[in-house]
């Protein structure tokens, strides 16, 4: 009975685990709980508001906080999706077969349908909103394919566009078309010959004021070999541009002049007056070499590239041997080392204002190790997929527990501190009142705290002895 006492009173009660079957323990760098099942098959985890779980052999998994009114789930992660947050929703099959809705600003319902790319439905609370479209026989789209309004009969056949005060009839596309809008016109027939004119117009921003939209003036004829155009007409940087391919082309403004002789494989000579660089390529972009303020550049593409200025810093050697970049700006300088893609790759940042750093390391398909702005560390050991999507949570969430035959995480900010080993067959828990130990699934288990310190053999109490005060004190 004694024993018995022991190990309660240093276990607090909190079971430690049940073989391979089940494992039970606390989150190291959040406060939360974290439930295993069958080793890296199935795990529960709780968090502040979060709950979530996840079914490893299926790829399926689910996150949800009813706080804000958030749920995810996945299934054989990316090809089945379902994400709401408050009233929008959307669950596709891999894009192509989706169902999505929300509230408008004018409070009105939409839902909307997909089956990409052949069935295009919306049904809304306010009927204007109502599209339907099967393609390529008939239909019509609203706020899709980067268009505010499509319309169509019998694809490529004919179809209508609008996108903002633009509209386009194509008949069929994309070899003719008409375009008109506000002080604009034009026309094609692709790729024989084309022209296309707009007038300078006016704005009213978001503060009330007026703003100028320059105009352009453009045409083509026997598309690429022959185009010219005139663009930001009526501004102060008013542009010329004409090219007549292999031939020439140049760019002629008031901020930046370029000329290009034999273009694509000839030279090509830039002025940046606004960026502040002068630049000859031959031929762009195997080949660059430039100077000035904006922009400080040695290319000869693969050997190597070093570039920079004031806030940028871009080279290479051997590409893609090697590759480094940073940025800098007020609050934040972040850099990245990266050899091979994504085999090796050492991400930096820096907050200039608190002076707090942030780290991840990827060696694929070793390791990935990351310390984040509190400082709280993570190593994994194998990384299979984390290197090629270092921020996608999905992946780590329905994947990275099949092969994190290593985990290591420590917290400095609580003293927290873990380490598990194929999937618990081997687990260390510290903090700074509690030490816990499992081996062999928990065959074998030892805990301690200031008061007590106990053992289990085979999940039996196998005794344990309280604490003298010299050690109580050493504990606190």
């Amino acid at each position: 009975m004694a024993a018995v006492g022991l190990w309660d009173l240093a276990s607090e009660a909190k079971p430690m685990g049940a073989g391979p079957f089940y494992d039970e323990f606390d989150l190291t760098l959040t406060p939360g709980r974290r439930k295993e099942f069958f080793g890296p098959l199935y795990y529960f985890e709780e968090k502040d508001t979060t709950k979530q779980w996840a079914i490893a052999p299926l790829t399926l998994a689910h996150t949800e906080d009813k706080s804000i009114g958030y749920s995810e789930y996945d299934f054989l992660y990316p090809f089945i999706t379902y994400d709401r947050f408050g009233g929008e929703y959307r669950w596709h099959i891999f894009q192509l077969f989706s169902f999505a809705g929300g509230q408008n600003p004018d409070e009105s319902k939409d839902r909307r349908f997909t089956l990409f790319p052949i069935y295009f439905q919306q049904r809304s609370d306010d009927p204007t909103h109502n599209y339907t479209a099967l393609v390529p026989l008939y239909g019509e789209l609203r706020n899709r394919l980067f268009r505010d309004r499509i319309n169509f009969v019998l694809f490529p056949v004919y179809s209508r566009t609008v996108k903002k005060d633009v509209v386009t009839y194509n008949a069929p596309f994309p070899f003719f078309h008409v375009r008109h809008g506000n002080s604009l016109e034009g026309w094609q027939v692709w790729p024989l010959t084309g022209h296309e004119h707009k007038d300078v117009t006016w704005k009213t921003n978001g503060f009330g004021d007026k703003e100028m939209i320059g105009g352009h003036d453009s045409r083509f004829v026997l598309w690429p070999f022959f185009t010219t155009a005139q663009t930001d007409t009526g501004t102060t940087n008013a542009a010329k541009q004409q090219g007549l391919i292999p031939l020439y082309s140049y760019y002629r403004s008031r901020l930046r002049n370029s000329t290009s002789i034999l273009w694509p494989l000839g030279v090509t000579h830039t002025v940046d007056t606004e960026h502040k660089f002068n630049e000859w390529d031959a031929p762009w972009p195997l080949i660059e070499f430039a100077r000035g303020e904006g922009k400080d550049l040695n290319r000869v593409w693969p050997l190597f590239s070093r570039g920079h200025n004031k806030s940028l810093v871009d080279n290479w050697y051997l590409w893609p041997v090697y590759k480094y970049n940073s940025v800098k700006s007020e609050s934040l300088e972040r850099d990245r080392t990266r050899i091979l893609f994504f085999l090796y790759s050492v991400v930096n940042e820096r907050n200039t204002e608190s002076h707090k750093t942030l780290r991840r390391t990827d060696f694929w398909p070793f390791f990935t190790h990351r310390k984040d702005f509190d400082g709280r560390e993570r190593l994994q050991v194998l990384s299979i997929m984390e290197p090629f999507f270092p921020s996608n949570k999905s992946i780590e969430r329905d994947y990275s527990q099949l092969w994190s035959l290593w985990r290591a995480e420590n917290n400095p900010k609580t003293g927290a501190a873990s380490q598990s080993l194929l999937w618990n067959l081997y687990r260390r828990d510290t903090a700074p009142q509690s030490k816990k130990v499992s081996f062999l699934f928990g065959l074998f288990q030892y805990q301690a705290n200031p008061v007590a310190r106990s053992w289990r053999i085979f999940y039996i109490p196998m005794g344990g002895a309280k604490n003298s005060p010299a050690a109580k004190s050493a504990a606190h």
